[in-house]
C-alpha cells in the first residue's frame, strides 16, 4: 500500500454522510516520509474547493507558525481527522470521525511513520487521546500514541478568532509550544534528523 494508492481509494468513499455534500475528498498533504505529521478537524471551505488541507485563512496562519519556527512546510505532512468537509463547517461528528479514521488517518499514519505528531484543536486531540478532553487544559503537553509522541496545540482557525499576542494568550501560547516542537525535531536520533532552519527570534504569525 502507497498513500497514492490509498488516496485513490479514499476519492471514492461513501462510507460516512459528509460524502454527500463535498465537492472533493481533502486527503492530506506533504512529505510522505515526515518526522512531524499535523492533524486538524476536518476541510473547510477553500479545502473542499482546492482538495488540499490548510489552505483557507487557518492555513495561511499555519504556514506563518511553520516559518516563524523555521519548520519548511514541504518536509511536514497535514491531514484531518475527516476527509470531507462537515456542512457549515461544524465539527465532525463521532461516527463521522470514527469512520474516518478507521478507515484512512490510522493508515496514512502507518503509511507516513511520523515521529511527532501535532493534533490541532479539541477535534484531532480527542482521537490521540482517547477521551473528551479541553484544547486549553492538554495543549503544550506530550503523550504517547502507539509509541509515537503526540503534542497538542491550538487550532489555527481558534488564533484568528483570539488575535492577541499578549502573554498567555492562544497566540502567545501556540509561540511557544511550536517552539518545543521543534527542539523536540532537533533531538531526534542523527540518523533520522533533517535539516531544518533555524528559529525565529520573534512570532511571524
Amino acid at each position: 500500500m502507497t498513500l497514492e494508492l490509498l488516496e485513490a481509494q479514499a476519492k471514492a468513499c461513501t462510507a460516512c454522510r459528509l460524502a454527500e455534500g463535498r465537492t472533493q475528498v481533502v486527503f492530506g498533504e506533504g512529505n510522505p516520509d515526515a518526522r512531524l505529521m499535523f492533524v486538524g478537524e476536518g476541510p473547510g471551505e477553500e479545502e473542499d474547493k482546492t482538495g488540499r488541507p490548510f489552505v483557507g485563512k487557518a492555513g495561511q496562519l499555519l504556514n506563518r507558525i511553520l516559518e516563524a519556527a523555521g519548520i519548511p512546510r514541504e518536509e511536514v505532512y497535514i491531514t484531518n481527522i475527516v476527509k470531507c468537509r462537515p456542512p457549515q463547517n461544524r465539527a465532525p461528528l463521532p461516527d463521522e470521525a470514527k469512520i474516518c479514521t478507521d478507515k484512512w488517518l490510522v493508515k496514512q499514519i502507518e503509511l507516513v511513520a511520523p515521529q511527532i505528531i501535532v493534533p490541532l484543536g479539541g477535534v484531532a486531540a480527542e482521537f490521540f487521546l482517547g477521551e473528551k478532553v479541553s484544547i486549553t487544559k492538554v495543549r503544550g503537553k506530550w503523550y504517547e500514541w502507539h509509541g509515537i509522541r503526540v503534542f497538542p496545540m491550538f487550532h489555527p482557525a481558534y488564533l484568528l478568532r483570539n488575535p492577541s499576542r499578549a502573554p498567555g494568550s492562544p497566540k502567545h501560547l501556540t509561540w511557544l509550544d511550536i517552539q518545543e516542537v521543534k527542539r523536540a525535531l532537533e533531538t531526534l536520533p542523527p540518523k533520522e534528523r533533517r535539516p531544518v532552519k533555524a528559529v525565529s527570534q520573534e512570532p511571524l504569525f
